[in-house]
């Protein structure tokens, strides 16, 4: 190996690390100070579930608190390293968890199985949202329900979104490939669920304060 492929490499590991800093950094403020400002949007959210529930990447688990007892809680979680974690903070809250590997676009269910998806803060992150909802949309059952939270983009024409679209590369980069400029809420109206119902809302967050919180039924 040449002198200039290592010093080529080692700013590129450089960066790999600030960004997984950076995103641990903010895994840690959106279990504290970020549930804290939506904590009782997801208790209203989350108050009715039932059945079958899949959590689309649980994360840090801040969700779990949130969930009644009595469901069939499936986790498809991509970091393998957290499965035991969020196996261990399941059953400290008494919940029946299934966690299994997999992401947003490659879901370990059968079709037409599942009476509610769940995601929070994930569609701003997903390599194709348009996959992701069809994969989602392949799951739920005839009637089923996609509960969400999520970040969206500011309305065009605004500062808050010329901000958005010029901070876009770098925040993607730092943040697990989280884009602050992508219109989720235009993406679940043309997936083609039979109903989405959402209302706006703002967190006093930087960059990412336009939010949304909702139901879609298939």
């Amino acid at each position: 190996m040449s002198g200039n492929q290592i010093c080529g490499e080692l700013p590129n590991q450089i960066y790999a690390n600030l960004g997984k800093s950076f995103f641990a950094w903010m895994m840690a403020q959106r279990s504290s100070t970020y549930d804290k400002l939506i904590g009782d949007r997801k208790r209203s959210l989350f108050a009715n579930l039932q059945g079958k529930v899949l959590e689309i990447s649980p994360r840090d688990g801040s969700n779990l608190p949130y969930y009644p007892q009595n469901i069939h809680l499936i986790g498809m979680e991509p970091d393998i390293q957290m499965h035991s974690y969020l196996q261990k903070q399941a059953k400290q809250l008494g919940l029946n968890i299934d966690i299994r590997f997999g992401n947003a676009e490659w879901l370990d269910v059968e079709d037409n199985t599942i009476d509610t998806v769940v995601t929070t803060l994930l569609l701003c992150s997903v390599p194709n949202i348009n996959y992701t909802l069809q994969a989602i949309l392949r799951v739920l059952k005839p009637g089923g329900r996609l509960l969400f939270i999520e970040h969206i983009a500011a309305p065009q024409g605004t500062l808050l979104r010329k901000m958005q679209n010029t901070i876009s590369p770098v925040w993607k980069a730092l943040a697990d490939n989280c884009h602050p400029d992508r219109e989720i809420d235009i993406a679940l109206e043309k997936a083609g669920f039979t109903s989405v119902n959402y209302e706006h809302f703002q967190v006093g967050l930087p960059i990412v304060s336009p939010h949304i919180i909702g139901v879609a039924t298939k």
